[in-house]
């Protein structure tokens, strides 16, 4: 599938606590969206299968009616059950080539490191590519860190999109101007902050300045 790439500008990835509610998630997946977010991904690494659903569903729901994408992280059994748009896939999940014959034609992302994990993945059929961490992060613990100059060879040597991923904030954005990236991916800098939607605007306006659509 060939993606437009502003879907990606700024895409993010929820962060929620146990104690949130359906009420409690609806506010800030819509803060965000009014804040300019273009993208949702769902990552829930320990939720039960049926609240896992009924979470899908719900931020589905919201996503499909406002015209966001929704992306479901690992799981490709939610991501049909739930009809989202897609998937976001690591290097340690099930194959490229598994996922794209179980979801059809919906979105499929995937996690990389390296120019060769790149050059793969687009090889065996990934829509785009999520790189990182670029800097540390609170999000996933003990992560490796891709360097900004392998991010940009990664950006240089595929031609589908490429969005950064890992402990980005206001304060770092910039340092990716001229790295070729199409998207950033943000979760703690969006979802912990007590004004989502400002905290989303920011985000955008800045994101806007160093990514190549």
């Amino acid at each position: 599938m060939k993606l437009d790439r502003n879907i990606l500008i700024l895409y993010a990835i929820t962060n929620f606590n146990f104690s949130d509610n359906e009420i409690s998630i609806t506010d800030k997946i819509t803060k965000g969206i009014n804040g300019g977010v273009t993208c949702i991904q769902l990552r829930e690494k320990n939720l039960p299968h049926k609240q896992f659903l009924k979470r899908a569903l719900l931020i589905r729901k919201i996503c499909k009616k406002r015209n966001i994408i929704f992306i479901i992280n690992d799981n490709v059994k939610i991501a049909i059950e739930s009809n989202a748009d897609g998937v976001h896939i690591g290097q340690n999940d099930l194959s490229i080539f598994e996922a794209r014959k179980l979801i059809g034609n919906k979105i499929l992302g995937v996690s990389v490191q390296t120019v060769n994990q790149a050059i793969e993945a687009e090889k065996c059929g990934a829509d785009y590519l999520g790189v990182g961490a670029i800097f540390p992060t609170q999000t996933k613990q003990d992560v490796s860190i891709v360097t900004i100059n392998t991010l940009k060879k990664i950006s240089q040597n595929v031609s589908i999109p490429v969005v950064a991923i890992g402990g980005l904030n206001l304060k770092n954005i910039e340092k990716l101007n001229q790295s070729g990236i199409n998207g950033i991916a943000v979760s703690s800098a969006i979802f912990l902050e007590n004004n989502i939607e400002i905290q989303a605007r920011n985000l955008l306006n800045l994101s806007k300045k160093v990514i190549e659509v």
